[in-house]
């Protein structure tokens, strides 16, 4: 590489070739949002004062913001005094049970989340009324949730209610009703 030149030939046309896949795409989801803008509102038009659709994902953006932040929370009761595989075993299960749920309520939510790691935290509650405050909290501010109850063939009494998952969602909407928590 002993050549002066500050850029060769297939740089230039590598960089071109990225910079026309960006502007291509961007234009393509552009008329993609506006299609869809126009279905919704086809849609409202039919429906008129029936109540309209009540798919949630339909009133979501088609791009979500890349510079917010997203997670998952799993509020584990620590009052159970559950063994550490146990715990993991219950959070596996909170997870799923949310991801599967948010898969369907807010997809543009759960892609914005895949995009930014998939962040997930563990905190601790200390009781079964505290996690169910909890519950109500986020479900009233429009937040995913899954509550795991556990059968009982192992450590713990049979329908315990063991982890709570929040989210995926925002991390400023969640830390409004788990901002106080202690990590596990």
């Amino acid at each position: 590489m002993g050549d002066n030149k500050l850029l060769d030939t297939t740089q230039i046309v590598n960089g071109i070739a990225v910079l026309l896949s960006f502007f291509v795409g961007y234009k393509y989801a552009l008329k993609k949002q506006e299609i869809k803008e126009q279905l919704d509102k086809k849609t409202d038009d039919d429906t008129g004062a029936a109540g309209g659709s009540t798919n949630v994902a339909a009133n979501e953006p088609l791009f979500t913001s890349f510079s917010h932040n997203y997670k998952m929370v799993l509020l584990v009761r620590n009052d159970l005094k559950m063994g550490k595989g146990k715990i993991a075993a219950q959070c596996g299960h909170g997870a799923v049970g949310a991801y599967q749920k948010a898969v369907h309520r807010t997809p543009s939510l759960v892609r914005a989340w895949e995009n930014t790691g998939c962040a997930k935290v563990a905190l601790k509650v200390e009781s079964e009324a505290e996690m169910m405050c909890l519950k109500k909290a986020a479900e009233a501010k429009g937040l995913n949730t899954c509550l795991i109850r556990d059968a009982g063939r192992t450590q713990i009494e049979p329908n315990s209610k063991t982890v709570l998952a929040i989210g995926p969602a925002a991390v400023e909407a969640i830390d409004q009703v788990t901002g106080h928590l202690k990590l596990l």
